[in-house]
């Protein structure tokens, strides 16, 4: 919500040569509607049983950056699936820079409150466990999305050259998945 994941991660599979997926861009595109049509008709849990039905496909999917929404894993099922098959990177910035960039925006449906950044503060405390759990912290307050996406990349190809040929799949990602 707000850190750049969208725009990091086209960059970021441009550079690896990688497919890039939106969660939210192929729910809409599934459902011919937006997703704040979805959270206002249908609710929150009915948009996060979608966006679980979508990570559990791309369970064998490769060479592909993942973007997700903020939600996402916080559902355990979500962040146990992408655990098998991709390098979780969590993008994370301060309540008040999210704030600044969002807060004219109005296609959010959890920030469509009279406090938004209350709410940003509110989702951020309660999806920091999650968060905690990502393979990769990376912070963006101070940091432009292609500078973000070099450090992640640079990460990423580090991460590949220490492998051993018998690492275990979980630590030999084909898929990076970006939660925000």
């Amino acid at each position: 919500m707000g850190v750049g994941k969208s725009t990091v991660g086209q960059i970021l599979a441009a550079t690896l040569e990688f497919d890039f997926l939106d969660t939210d861009r192929s729910i809409e595109a599934k459902t011919g509607r937006r997703i704040s049509d979805i959270f206002e008709h249908e609710g929150e849990s009915a948009f996060r049983d979608m966006e679980t039905q979508l990570i559990s496909e791309l369970e064998t999917s490769s060479g592909r950056v993942i973007s997700t929404g903020g939600g996402c894993i916080v559902r355990s099922e979500n962040l146990a699936s992408l655990r098998r098959h991709s390098l979780i990177v969590c993008l994370w910035a301060s309540p008040s820079t999210i704030y600044e960039r969002v807060r004219h925006q109005t296609h959010r449906p959890l920030l469509q409150t009279s406090d938004s950044l209350a709410k940003i503060k509110e989702l951020l405390e309660l999806r920091r466990p999650s968060y905690q759990e990502a393979d990769i912290l990376v912070g963006v307050d101070f940091r432009g999305a292609s500078d973000t996406a070099r450090h992640v990349a640079g990460s990423f190809r580090r991460l590949q050259m220490s492998l051993s040929p018998t690492a275990p799949p979980r630590v030999a990602p084909l898929t990076m998945t970006i939660p925000s």
